[in-house]
């Protein structure tokens, strides 16, 4: 029951990332914070340099799109181990 409440979505985070990719959404509600923090770094960056930090940001994007369905994989099963022994 907690797990299902706790789950993320690839979905979710797909549109995430479509939408607010550059900002590191999808990143924050996967919960890789550091990363997230990154992204919005090149992406405030980008503003100052007149758009040349964009171009690596939208190369980690396309990457990210290949990487999603892992990453949830991945905190799902972190998730479902801290139910499953608590």
């Amino acid at each position: 029951m907690m797990y299902d409440a706790n789950k993320k979505s690839a979905g979710v985070s797909y549109l995430l990332c479509l939408f607010l990719g550059g900002v590191g959404a999808h990143r924050f509600y996967l919960g890789r914070t550091g990363t997230a923090v990154g992204q919005l770094a090149l992406w405030l960056l980008g503003w100052v340099t007149f758009f040349v930090a964009w171009i690596p940001l939208g190369i980690w994007i396309i990457v990210d799109l290949f990487l999603i369905a892992g990453i949830v994989r991945e905190e799902n099963m972190k998730i479902a181990d801290k139910f499953a022994f608590d």
